[in-house]
């Protein structure tokens, strides 16, 4: 039974590196007032944007049933499963079923902090694994990975820290494949890896090939191991990719679909900074990159500068070793500065923002060498620890004078060299045996949690508001309920001005937007022939028209202000300052044009509104719903437009000119525009005759270009004609759900079927029960080839891939248990005939206990520890299995028993270095330790505890 006192030593380095972060987040969050300590929110960026509104999607198909497989509320209809795996496959995710709607915000916000504690826990829990050793010192270096320069940049991205937080698990699963031929954690975590978010797991993945190499550079294999281990490595990662297939082969159906699916290899080969510089980036309170600029965020803890030097210096740690590790931090310096593997790294693509997204690789390599830096301190002579605390200050004080970049601020050299002296000074003390044990690991964990906090307190955590955020989210959601209750078909609503483009998924209803890496590729280019704003991975409602309205089957529109009311528009609600307007001429889900619709379409005009006019001249016989107005050229950055008559007018600024823009009206009302490059209308809303536009360019670096603007008018008129002809023949919509539409129309002659569907290959579609392959409408959405009568139509989805991929994750899941029965089996049919083989001669050896297995070490903490033993004592089976030395109790306790079962003849004795054979040593055959190490191939030497009572193990 484990008394409580030695739980708790146990426990202590576990303990520190969970809570500790965890403390210093929240204490950040007190001083920022991040809720519910204030009125602000973690909302930043991609987290803003993306995260949260997805995170509210996931939430409502939990609680209300939906399907994880399609969604209507993302970007008129989207693959679901796809963004899933891309954002939301993280296991804890699963977690929001329990979180309250109206706090999604705090789910993720609170989940994040949590990561990064299990973070710092998981690279604590791999040192002490690694080395053998449970050092509450592990603590300190957990606690650095946990809030590092990485996680100062990128915490917010939630969907990134489940792999951060297994990455080290993953290694030592490696290593343990690698040097004791256990398997089964590697190919384990690395499957929750990818399952979780692929796009980490693949950095992971070209690192681990590369490790793994290293790994086997480094163990005592000859021959036919070599190929074994490549084997096991090679077989347990592909069941690894096997067991996330249910998720990872949808994705990659799904991105042969997003502008990502083409690759384009890097012609040149650049060089962006050097290594001095990215070195320097290990300073306290070094700003963090997030930009294009390609900076990687490797801050861990200024005394890596210290340590690192130690690491070098350490004896006990082989040159080869250190030679191969060095290696590969040269690697990681080539690969944040080199072009071409910054391309290779990001999964053959250059990042956009968010720059070395696999530095966290780099930050666990260089944590885990300065951990043996940091190890065995007091064997460090006071030369080598004064001497490497001022390499790391004269370092300090060169990166002063020779770095330019914004980034350094003047107080982080200065903070950084009281932090080194700091740290020299306690382990100066500490050698000089002037701080106990304790009073040490107080005095490091002291500086380790004040100097985490500040450069997170610094670099990390921007804020925005809360209250804004949610402010207008009651009022819609029951305005949209109301509306949901009334409409029997399928709709589409859009904001006019959104606070996101995935507001759909954030307030639950079908819109037309999307802000997601998943985003299709066709519909952009579909949306930028309309004039509605798109770009990479984004489209939306920017831009939209009356006409592109209707096609699209957006049949309600959100304001926040009142706008005009016309007979193609009126209010339908109006709560605490939000207005729902209704447009009266909106299409259903599909209706009917000519058969040739397709060839006769074009999609070439000069501008959006030409692209408008042939889409109502062809499909509805209706000529120039938008007409032209003039406009009077000021000068080579201003335009001005006068209308001439009432009606709703837009602008169009060509998009390869200016990329900003600021409209002036005739009561001086400004409105400023900017993206303009991704080629959306501009809409002027309702205007009165007479009334002036002033158009002038703003774009400070696009000041040289030419501004060319466009005016037009819409045709009220007009729009009603082209309506009334494309609604005579509808599609209706009986029955649909995220997966599935069941509708009928009836057609009086031949026709194309056009619907605003997108298309997908993951949509059956049924005519009269007959499956039929879709053709397609502007590249980009479902058309149906149908002739005169009425038809019975059905659309069914189902993810490409996901079929194969549930088949290969439960066949590997079986491959994986079957291997782990086989194991399981061989190892004690082993252990069966060990002990048969033992009963039968009679031989008296030692073995490990039953339960040594998973607690045992490798055979490099046995050549450590032996290392460390001063008088050539050999240690113990206990020690070698816990690290932990042992009493004089113990001591002599387990002397007595290994005395009992000596064999009976005299056995050979072999000295150990730096040792000799006295009258105080007893002779021990080296096989009595052969299960804990297979290096001590001869009889050691130990001492008798008699003669040596004072002497501590």
């Amino acid at each position: 039974m484990i008394r409580k006192k030695d739980f708790w030593k146990n426990s202590a380095p576990y303990l520190c590196a969970f809570f500790i972060p965890i403390i210093v987040m929240i204490a950040v969050f007190i001083q920022r007032g991040i809720f519910p300590f204030g009125e602000m929110s973690f909302l930043r960026t991609d987290l803003y944007h993306q995260y949260a509104p997805f995170f509210q999607e996931m939430k409502k198909k939990l609680t209300e049933g939906g399907s994880f497989f399609y969604s209507w509320d993302i970007g008129m209809g989207t693959n679901f499963m796809a963004l899933f795996a891309y954002y939301l496959a993280s296991p804890l995710n699963w977690l929001l079923y329990l979180c309250p709607r109206d706090y999604i915000i705090e789910f993720i916000t609170y989940f994040i902090v949590i990561k990064i504690g299990l973070s710092s826990l998981s690279m604590t829990y791999y040192l002490i694994q690694h080395n053998g050793k449970r050092d509450f010192g592990a603590a300190f270096f957990g606690i650095f990975y946990g809030l590092s320069g990485y996680m100062a940049a990128y915490s917010w991205n939630i969907m990134w820290l489940d792999c951060i937080l297994l990455f080290p698990l993953v290694i030592l699963g490696l290593e343990r494949l690698v040097h004791r031929d256990k398997c089964f954690l590697y190919c384990i975590t690395l499957g929750l890896c990818i399952l979780s978010n692929y796009y980490i797991s693949i950095m992971i993945c070209i690192f681990l090939v590369i490790y793994f190499l290293v790994q086997l550079l480094l163990a005592s294999c000859h021959g036919i191991q070599y190929l074994k281990k490549i084997g096991e490595f090679a077989l347990y990662s592909l069941l690894a990719g096997g067991l996330a297939a249910i998720v990872l082969l949808p994705e990659i159906y799904a991105l042969q679909t997003t502008a990502s699916s083409s690759i384009s290899f890097p012609q040149t080969v650049i060089s962006y900074f050097s290594i001095f510089d990215m070195i320097a980036r290990h300073l306290v309170d070094v700003e963090v990159h997030i930009g294009l600029d390609h900076w990687p965020n490797i801050y861990c803890g200024v005394a890596i500068l210290f340590l690192i030097p130690l690491y070098i210096l350490n004896r006990r740690v082989n040159f080869y070793e250190k030679f191969l590790y060095c290696f590969l931090l040269l690697f990681f310096y080539l690969s944040f500065s080199n072009n071409v593997l910054n391309f290779i790294w990001h999964g053959l693509h250059f990042p956009n923002s968010l720059p070395a997204r696999q530095s966290f690789i780099y930050i666990f390599l260089i944590l885990s060498m300065a951990w043996q830096g940091y190890d065995g301190i007091r064997s460090r002579s006071i030369k080598q620890i004064i001497g490497c605390m001022w390499l790391a200050i004269v370092f300090t004080i060169f990166a002063e004078k020779l770095i330019t970049e914004e980034f350094f601020s003047w107080h982080v050299y200065y903070v950084s060299i009281l932090f080194l002296a700091l740290y020299g000074g306690i382990a100066y003390l500490y050698r000089k045996e002037q701080l106990t044990n304790r009073l040490a690991a107080a005095l490091v964990l002291s500086l380790v949690t004040v100097e985490s906090f500040l450069n997170t307190t610094t670099t990390s955590v921007t804020t925005t508001s809360r209250t804004a955020y949610v402010q207008d989210d009651t009022a819609t959601r029951t305005m949209l309920a109301s509306i949901k209750e009334e409409e029997p078909e399928f709709y589409r609503v859009e904001k006019t001005k959104i606070r996101t483009k995935n507001d759909g998924a954030w307030l639950d209803y079908p819109s037309i937007s999307i802000f997601s890496s998943t985003a299709n590729a066709k519909l952009t280019d579909f949306f930028k022939v309309f004039g509605l704003e798109s770009s990479t991975n984004a489209y939306g409602s920017i831009g939209s028209t009356f006409l592109s309205n209707m096609i699209f089957g957006v049949k309600y529109n959100i304001s926040n202000q009142e706008l005009e009311e016309t007979d193609a528009r009126e209010l339908y609600a109006e709560q605490d300052g939000v207005y729902i307007y209704k447009n009266n001429y909106t299409l259903p889900l599909g209706f009917l044009v000519q058969e040739d619709f397709n060839e006769v379409w074009s999609t070439d005009g000069a501008t959006p509104f030409e692209n408008l006019n042939s889409f109502a001249e062809v499909s509805a016989g209706i000529l120039d719903l938008y007409t032209l107005i003039n406009t009077d050229f000021i000068d080579a950055s201003t335009y001005s437009v006068t209308v001439n008559k009432d009606g709703y007018t837009y602008l169009y600024v060509n998009r390869f000119g200016p990329n900003e823009v600021e409209v002036t009206d005739s009561a001086g009302n400004t409105t400023s525009y900017d993206n303009l490059n991704r080629g959306y209308i501009l809409d002027m809303g309702y205007r009165k005759a007479g009334d002036v536009l002033t158009i002038k360019n703003t774009d400070e670096e696009g000041a040289d270009k030419t501004l060319t603007v466009s005016a037009y008018q819409m045709n009220e008129d007009k729009l009603k004609r082209v309506y009334d002809v494309l609604s005579r023949t509808p599609m209706t919509v009986d029955n649909y759900s995220d997966t599935y539409i069941d509708a009928h129309v009836t057609t009086e002659h031949d026709g194309l079927l056009l619907t605003s569907i997108p298309y997908d290959t993951g949509w059956t579609v049924t005519v009269d029960g007959d499956v039929v392959t879709p053709e397609k409408f502007g590249d980009a959405f479902i058309a149906l080839p149908l002739t005169t009568g009425s038809h019975t139509l059905t659309f069914s989805y189902l993810p490409a891939g996901i079929t194969e991929g549930t088949i290969l994750t439960f066949s590997s899941l079986a491959i994986l248990i079957a291997l782990y029965l086989i194991t399981l089996f061989w190892n004690r049919h082993k252990k069966y005939q060990t002990q048969k083989e033992f009963d039968s001669t009679n031989s008296e050896e030692l073995f490990l206990p039953d339960d040594a297995e998973e607690d045992a070490v490798d055979r490099h903490h046995v050549e450590e520890v032996l290392r460390e033993k001063r008088t050539g004592e050999l240690p113990t089976n206990e020690e070698l299995m816990s690290g932990r030395p042992l009493t004089e109790a113990e001591f002599a306790t387990s002397i007595q028993e290994q005395l009992g079962k000596m064999f009976s003849e005299e056995p050979k004795t072999t000295q150990l270095p730096n040792s000799k054979i006295s009258d105080d040593t007893i002779a021990v055959p080296s096989d009595l330790n052969t299960t804990a190490s297979e290096s001590l191939d001869h009889t050691t030497v130990i001492p008798d505890p008699k003669k040596h009572s004072d002497t501590t193990l």
